[in-house]
């Protein structure tokens, strides 16, 4: 693919995503210390946490247990996850509404390349930061710049110079030529594709901010990583040639937890993914599709992860069989005893489902008519309405 001589890229990030669509939901949160998650008697993890919040130390990825530790008057809401998919997928229309080149990254995150837009780059970032607060009453941040690499942090710069305790709504621009100078003072951790342990292998060199890193020898680098110092040295001047991919339908759906601790207990583990085979089965469901692969994945307590999967006999969108296969891919892949980090369900081969009467329909625990039941529920009143009996009885009391 040709990169244009001179791109624009515009990087849009939705601020506190799933807080801002609870409030939405229920106005009175406003204002409000609370976070998105599980219980800590679920081993609940912050999803995402108010602004507000953030002030008392809350943060994503933090269990819950300790979010309350350091709030104690948090309040703790069940994620609605279907709510989420349906405002994202409002936000990445009005992004295309601007530039057919859309790369959704995330949830609440997206690419868009503006290089042929009509408007001076400020402006067409005020503008759809705007379209996007006022049609759909969501705070976002928003870079632009030269590339995808100097988008983001110019994103997540301002988004960190703002005002704490209120939604940054914040907009930075990069003009041409200043990437560099942009990027000199920042930490190196900032710069894609530098982990905990390459910013310890730096800073032993003396390199802790991404100037440093500019100016650090190529050859050097090239000693200690490789030809992966190569790039390294690149992005640090602020050079990214990647493209804008633009992918409009949904491929997979995947739902992962991360432990607080790791856990080595097989009904909890079990329990767990039975748990997120509902969730990917329900987002399967409201996005009207049924799969034909089930994967599996695991990471273990020295952070190697493995990914499994299996292809279905014909495409399915049930909880049961989505979750009985990725149990049996787990029976197959861990080893008892070993801890595990992070476990995540998938599925992909999507197609439109086809229903069709099966001779012992009538004795299913998993009649199309009870799962709409069951999500019905879960849509009006959170996804931990109606949980299995086998989840509660594994929980840690």
């Amino acid at each position: 693919m040709m990169i244009p001589a001179q791109r624009v890229i515009l990087h849009l990030d939705l601020d506190a995503f799933f807080c801002s669509v609870e409030e939405l939901r229920d106005p009175t949160l406003r204002g409000a210390r609370f976070a998105v998650g599980g219980t800590p008697r679920q081993r609940g993890v912050v999803a995402s946490c108010s602004y507000p919040a953030r002030m008392f130390g809350v943060r994503s990825a933090m269990p819950m247990a300790q979010a309350l530790r350091a709030c104690p008057d948090l309040l703790v809401i069940p994620g609605h996850y279907e709510a989420y998919d349906e405002m994202s997928q409002a936000v990445m229309e009005s992004l295309r509404a601007v530039s057919p080149a859309v790369e959704q990254v995330s949830i609440d995150e997206a690419f868009v390349d503006i290089t042929h837009g009509f408007e001076d780059a400020q402006s067409l970032a005020q503008r759809l930061q705007a379209d996007v607060r006022d049609r759909l009453g969501l705070p976002c941040s928003v870079g632009v710049a030269s590339n995808k690499l100097v988008a983001k942090i110019a994103t997540e710069v301002g988004k960190a110079s703002a005002p704490r305790g209120y939604p940054p709504n914040a907009v930075t621009i990069v003009p041409p030529g200043t990437e560099g100078p942009f990027l000199a003072p920042l930490p190196v951790r900032m710069l894609w594709g530098v982990g905990p342990k390459t910013e310890e292998r730096l800073a032993q060199r003396g390199v802790k901010t991404i100037g440093d890193l500019a100016l650090c020898p190529v050859d050097e680098l090239v000693e200690m990583f490789g030809q992966y110092g190569r790039e390294l040295n690149a992005r640090a001047r602020g050079s990214d040639t990647s493209p804008v991919v633009s992918t409009h339908d949904i491929k997979s759906i995947s739902q992962e937890v991360t432990f607080p601790r790791d856990v080595a207990d097989s009904a909890m583990l079990r329990g767990t993914i039975r748990e997120l085979a509902d969730t990917v089965g329900r987002r399967l469901r409201k996005a009207g599709m049924a799969a034909t692969v089930v994967k599996l994945k695991l990471r273990w307590a020295d952070f190697s992860t493995i990914s499994r999967q299996t292809r279905l006999k014909e495409a399915a969108d049930g909880d049961e069989l989505i979750g009985g296969t990725a149990l049996a891919l787990f029976a197959r892949a861990w080893k008892p005893a070993r801890p595990i980090r992070l476990v995540g369900v998938g599925v992909s081969g999507l197609v439109p489902p086809v229903r069709q009467l099966q001779l012992w329909e009538e004795t299913s625990t998993e009649t199309p008519a009870l799962q709409r039941a069951v999500d019905t529920v879960r849509d009006r009143f959170g996804t931990y309405a109606i949980r299995r009996g086998s989840s509660l009885r594994n929980a840690p009391r």
